[in-house]
């Protein structure tokens, strides 16, 4: 007997998105010069804003075993600390580090994030590994093949977001996180494309944070976490398949119960981009400025204005700010800022700091710095308009600009030139300019953290290409022991 209710439970191959991630990663070399030379610059841009988040105690509280005192023989190191982890906490501490700042890389499309929050995932694995190898009498992995496990996971989690907007069904862009973390996961642990497929399955389904934590009124702290409990967890879920956890097929296809019909309104996923090193290749890194990337070219041009204003803050009349659709909709603000999480996703406030003080650090997110009254008083002087043209260069895949212009008004009639910075310094266009800022700012940042000597031997390690890709990665997370 038959019902008209009920449903066919004939298991169906695995949902194709998931083979493609899965071959990607398992079968797909790395033959990019450039994305590997990338991924060595990304290596040390991530380390060097991990390090500096440890000046911050919102930051370093969360770090550590998760019961107090307890050992894990042959786990991972996090680097600046003592800590020795399971690679699952591991990665969740590596990736809140790398995150907490908002300093690290980013990746702009129909959905944007930081592919280098991966790194948790990718280190914490890594170096597990590398030392239960080499206790077992086993060679361990290499910085050369962390190099390219991050090129794979920057480009899954790049080019699904390149036509997929998670963040227009509510839904925060560390799912992306979750899926390239578990997907590389998976595989430094030895699993086939099967297994894979499974991990991946569990990602899609796991349930998906919201981006409630980045905007307004409920902007907090989370926000600098989120990207390490997602790359966490990506751990967790490859570790559960690795010890014969069953996969869930279609994931993302199941009629009623799957991702596209519960969570991305019955739409597939868009993707005509091949898994590749496209990602790597096009990373914007934050070389300058701790801020939400679709502000660094207005903090840019602030600070360009800021010698004609900083004598005369009080005389301002309005300051119009010319930007993309996207920067409208995620970081323009008025009224309050209760904390720096706030402060560093609110393009009016990144702008006023740079025009008062001639900088921006992530001090100025402090509320020490916040208490001038000016800032709020020349943000309420703000005006922040579209222009079509950067919303359209924005999403120009060969040109993936970020533009955004500054203009300020007296009120003596008077008015600055219009300043229009179109690609941040971290852009690929830039990247002449830009990579010799970007060492100078991992130099300084382990200056932060680690003995002089110390310092000196990781930088100069990894400023050398053919020596790091051989170093052993235990090795080298001992470097970075404090």
């Amino acid at each position: 007997m038959s019902s008209q209710h009920a449903d066919a439970n004939v298991r169906p191959t695995p949902d194709p998105e998931l083979v493609d991630i899965a071959r990607y990663v398992c079968d797909a070399p790395i033959d990019s010069a450039e994305a590997m030379d990338t991924a060595r610059n990304c290596l040390m841009d991530s380390l060097g804003c991990a390090l500096l988040a440890l000046q911050f105690p919102e930051c370093a509280k969360h770090l550590g075993p998760i019961v107090p005192g307890t050992m894990v023989p042959s786990g991972a190191r996090v680097p600046g600390t003592s800590h020795q982890l399971d690679p699952v906490k591991a990665a969740w501490d590596i990736g809140a580090m790398v995150r907490w700042l908002d300093f690290n890389d980013t990746w702009l499309a129909a959905e944007w994030g930081h592919p280098s929050d991966n790194l948790g995932a990718i280190l914490g694995v890594a170096d597990w590994l590398s030392r239960t190898a080499v206790a077992g009498g086993d060679p361990p992995l290499t910085m050369g093949e962390v190099l390219q496990w991050m090129v794979k996971a920057h480009e899954i989690q790049g080019v699904l977001a390149l036509e997929n907007s998670f963040n227009r069904v509510g839904l925060d862009h560390v799912v992306l996180v979750k899926v390239a973390s578990t997907a590389v996961a998976a595989r430094m642990m030895g699993g086939t494309e099967a297994q894979v497929v499974d991990a991946l399955s569990h990602a899609w389904v796991d349930g998906q944070s919201l981006r409630t934590y980045r905007h307004a009124p409920n902007t907090g702290s989370r926000k600098s976490w989120a990207a390490g409990d997602a790359s966490s967890r990506g751990v967790r879920l490859a570790l559960m398949v690795m010890k014969g956890e069953m996969g869930l097929p279609s994931a993302l296809t199941a009629p009623r119960w799957g991702f596209y019909d519960v969570l991305f309104k019955g739409r597939p996923f868009e993707r005509t981009q091949d898994y590749g090193g496209y990602v790597m290749e096009h990373i914007l890194f934050k070389i300058s400025f701790p801020a939400e990337f679709h502000a660094q070219t207005a903090v840019e041009a602030a600070l360009a204005l800021h010698g004609q204003v900083k004598e005369r803050i009080d005389d301002i009349e309005r300051v119009e700010l010319t930007t993309q659709e996207s920067a409208i909709r995620i970081i323009s603000k008025e009224g309050p800022l209760y904390n720096p999480a706030d402060r560093d996703h609110c393009l009016q406030y990144m702008v006023a700091v740079p025009l008062i003080h001639g900088a921006l650090t992530a001090a100025h997110y402090e509320d020490g710095v916040a208490l001038d009254a000016r800032i709020d008083a020349l943000r309420d002087k703000m005006t922040v308009t579209e222009d079509p043209r950067y919303s359209r260069d924005y999403l120009d895949p060969d040109k993936r600009s970020i533009a955004n212009a500054v203009q300020v008004f007296f009120k003596d009639g008077t008015a600055t030139p219009k300043v229009e910075v179109e690609y941040p310094v971290g852009h690929r266009r830039r990247r002449a300019e830009g990579i010799p800022l970007l060492e100078q700012k991992f130099l300084d940042a382990l200056g932060t953290r680690l003995p002089r000597g110390q310092t000196r031997l990781v930088y100069e390690l990894c400023l050398d290409a053919e020596a790091l890709a051989t170093t052993p990665v235990n090795r080298f997370m001992d470097m970075l022991v404090i």
